[in-house]
């Protein structure tokens, strides 16, 4: 008996119904991106590796998935790398290339290759699968789906408020209460300065960005492993344990960093995007319809972020992170063209799928597909509704007819199964009338109608 197939851990199938979820999700966030000017691009699912490596850390690096080059990928390496098995350095010269990790990186390089194409400053949204070779969970898989907007070419803050605002009105429309975290890696590198520690900066954020996971103990072990001393550590504490208001963690702030340039540089940017959110918001306190909280334990810890830095959480299910970004100023400086600003968000397809799923939330018509199935009698009654599915057909009514001429019992079977919400029955009387009976399938009502009548009332 032969072996039943499947499928690589942290990947899955989607089928119509799962689908049709998906493309509400997507089409959901494309309409709110294209509210805001943005344009879509595509970037191919492999990159060279030259253009991932280096990119998202040290830990980000392990987690990419590389492609073994073309054929006798093993004719340059000699019995002796072979017998050392030096997994990096055997895979650098056997890989050439690697499947993306994120959108945000082949986004940097579409620009810098296209840049004489592109008028700046340029506004893409990308939705793609990405890979990464983690450890599968929920919520964590190695195949998902992202769907990035950014802005390259603009210093604005403003365009971080836009973001903001596109981020709250994508999960309104979505009905999912949220809370937006924000935070500013200037603020995060001035702390770093003014606890003694500004060549751990890396370490820092790395360890406090996983505070929600591991908690404060964990966090103070991994920063005394990462070399700051204990006295470091104290003196980190009451930063990233800061609770009050938005305004009343900026004043503070401002008072512990004030011998930071950098730092008061980044709560002068975040006060800007707040203060600016709440004028938006016609003298309401902010403009959004969800919270937005200055969180200073928020890191993200892609090491290209310079800037503002977000995040997402929903508030009525358990998920992580299922929207984030930031400000990445250096970014396309590393393919040569320095001093172009950048600003992105991206959304966690797979992760709002499961929000969704759990909090049932899915608009009932975008789960329908066929809006009426048209019965098969036999072949003289299906010639009679050709024409008429035609004609719905061109009013944009999604309609189909049963292929083959089938017990009724088996056809109804099928509308049932598919949630078709009305069938169209024609048989000898309705042909010598010139009309069809449209039947609901959900209250059972019948009625003889003219095509025009029959489009009119399904419309």
């Amino acid at each position: 008996m032969a072996q039943k197939p499947s499928i690589p851990k942290g990947t899955r199938d989607f089928g119509p119904v799962e689908m049709a979820k998906r493309n509400y999700i997507f089409n959901t966030i494309r309409s709110v991106y294209e509210l805001y000017g943005f344009q879509q691009i595509e970037t191919p699912a492999q990159e060279t590796l030259a253009t991932l490596m280096g990119k998202y850390g040290e830990e980000g690096d392990k987690l990419l998935f590389k492609i073994l080059n073309s054929g006798d990928y093993l004719n340059k390496i000699d019995d002796q790398e072979l017998t050392e098995r030096n997994t990096l350095r055997l895979a650098s010269k056997i890989c050439e290339k690697g499947l993306r990790y994120d959108l945000t990186v082949p986004f940097a390089r579409y620009v810098v290759m296209h840049r004489e194409e592109l008028q700046l400053p340029f506004k893409r949204y990308q939705v793609q699968p990405v890979w990464r070779a983690d450890r599968p969970q929920k919520g964590r898989y190695r195949e998902f789906y992202q769907f990035d907007g950014d802005v390259v070419g603009s210093d604005s803050l403003l365009n971080e408020v836009e973001l903001m605002q596109i981020v709250d009105t994508v999960f309104t429309r979505f009905g999912v209460r949220v809370q937006i975290k924000i935070n500013n890696r200037k603020i995060l590198t001035g702390i770093a300065e003014v606890i003694g520690a500004a060549d751990k900066i890396v370490d820092i954020t790395v360890a406090i960005d996983k505070l929600d996971k591991i908690g404060i103990d964990n966090v103070n072990a991994e920063l005394r492993e990462d070399g700051l001393t204990d006295e470091q550590i104290q003196k980190l504490q009451p930063i990233i344990m800061l609770e009050g208001t938005n305004e009343e963690k900026l004043n503070t702030i401002a008072e512990v960093l004030k011998d930071s340039e950098t730092g008061l540089k980044g709560v002068e940017e975040l006060r800007y995007i707040l203060n600016t959110l709440g004028s938006v918001g016609s003298g309401s306190a902010t403009a959004l319809n969800n919270e937005l909280q200055l969180d200073l334990t928020l890191a993200r810890g892609l090491s290209y972020y310079t800037g503002a830095i977000f995040e997402v959480k929903a508030l009525d299910t358990p998920m992580g992170s299922i929207s984030g970004g930031g400000r990445y100023d250096n970014l396309t400086g590393i393919f040569g063209m320095p001093g172009l600003s950048g600003v992105g968000i991206s959304f966690g397809v797979d992760r709002i799928y499961d929000v969704l799923n759990a909090l049932d939330l899915y608009p009932k018509d975008s789960l329908q597909t066929t809006q009426v199935l048209f019965i098969n009698f036999g072949e003289k009654e299906t010639a009679y509704c050709l024409p008429i599915i035609n004609k719905v057909r061109a009013q944009g009514i999604r309609a189909e007819i049963y292929p083959d001429g089938a017990k009724m019992k088996k056809q109804m079977s099928y509308a049932n199964a598919k949630q078709i919400p009305f069938v169209v029955l024609a048989g000898e009387s309705e042909m010598e009338a010139g009309k069809v009976t449209l039947k609901n399938m959900e209250t059972g009502d019948q009625q003889m109608l003219s095509p025009d009548e029959l489009i009119a009332q399904l419309s």
